[in-house]
Order: C-alpha cells, then sequence, then structure tokens
C-alpha cells in the first residue's frame, strides 16, 4: 500500500545519498521513479539533487506555484515511487497534494530534508510532512564537536554561531553545522567565550 514516508535528519546525516540510492534500487529492478527536489536550493544548479561525496543528479525542481500532483499525474503517473529531496522547503500546498499522489494515484512518496531551522523552529514542508506522513523516521548522525547524536543545526558566521536571521539561507558546511543541544547553546568555536555563548 502506498504510503506518504518523512525522513528527517540534521545537517550532513546523509539524506542526500539515501535518496540518490533509493533512486538506484528501483531503477535496477527497472522501476520507474519521478525523483523532485526544491528549486529554492541552487547550489549545484536549480533541479539537481546532490550529495556532498559528489553524486549528483537531474531531478524536477518544485517551486512555490508547483502542483505536485498535477506534475506527478502529467510527467509520470506510472512511477513507482515519487521521491523529493530537500522536503523542508515545501509548502503547505505541497504536502497535501504529495498526500493526494498517495491516495490518489496510489504511488507511495517518499520525503527527505531537514526538520529543524538554526533557530529550532519548524521549516513549514517539515510542519505539515509531520502532520500528514503515514511514516516518519529519523536519519541520524552525530555532533560536530562530540559524539552525541545531532538534533539541531547550528548556523555559522566568520567562526561565530548566528541565532537569528532569515530562516533560508543555502548553505553546506562552510555554514551549518550539526550538533547536539549543549553545541548549539555552547559551540567550541575558536575566538569565543563559550561562557558568554547561547544566550540565544
Amino acid at each position: 500500500m502506498a504510503q506518504l514516508f518523512f525522513r528527517y535528519g540534521a545537517m550532513n546525516s546523509g539524506k542526500t545519498i539515501d535518496i540518490l540510492k533509493i533512486a538506484h534500487n528501483y531503477e535496477e529492478e527497472n522501476k520507474s521513479v519521478l525523483l523532485m527536489t526544491s528549486g529554492v536550493d541552487s547550489r549545484d544548479g536549480v533541479g539537481y539533487v546532490a550529495s556532498r561525496i559528489g553524486l549528483k543528479r537531474k531531478a524536477d525542481p518544485i517551486f512555490a506555484e508547483t502542483n505536485l500532483f498535477d506534475r506527478v499525474k502529467q510527467t509520470n503517473p506510472d512511477a513507482s515511487c515519487v521521491l523529493i529531496d530537500e522536503a523542508q522547503f515545501l509548502e503547505k500546498h505541497h504536502v497535501l497534494e504529495a498526500a493526494q499522489v498517495v491516495d490518489e494515484l496510489h504511488i507511495p512518496v517518499m520525503t527527505f530534508g531537514l526538520k529543524n531551522d538554526f533557530r529550532n523552529e519548524l521549516f513549514e514542508g517539515s510542519k505539515y510532512l509531520l502532520l500528514y506522513a503515514d511514516k516518519i523516521e529519523e536519519i541520524k548522525t552525530v555532533c560536530w564537536f562530540c559524539h552525541r547524536k545531532a538534533i539541531m543545526n547550528l548556523r555559522i558566521n566568520n567562526d561565530r554561531p548566528v541565532y537569528e536571521g532569515d530562516q533560508i539561507q543555502i548553505g553546506g558546511n562552510e555554514s551549518y553545522y550539526p550538533v547536539c543541544r549543549e553545541h548549539y547553546n555552547h559551540p567550541l568555536l575558536n575566538n569565543i567565550d563559550n561562557s558568554l555563548e547561547g544566550s540565544n
């Protein structure tokens, strides 16, 4: 039975590697997949899924005006699976349309993304995926500074932690670290007095 999946993890948890692996496995069995990603993330070009280890693949970009249900129905209504990367950037209507793909077209939709932003607020896409997904799974990784599980994303600017600002700022390891709660509040960065950090 088709389901809506949300697999979330902190930065650097291997979400994109997972989505590319799943796409490969389906295609090895001669099953068609529709690979999609947010049009917001243009680091590797709009409409590309790219991991930090160098794997990269073309994908169908999702913009604010995109209707996911219509796109799937028009592009690949016989897909065995729809895979969506950077799902935190989805809007509420996208999530509802993804659920419609599952319920009306009977195609499983697997979404991958961050749960919370650098301020520890839910992204819109993540919020509604947590509400509407049939199955929610955490992809785990370890804190940048210790061996505990990373549950937060620390934004960095000039080797300083950033706790305020615009929710969306595209970046990789130069801008964000996956961290545990302690090191979110007291990051072990150069040139800072950690006793003063965490007043976020």
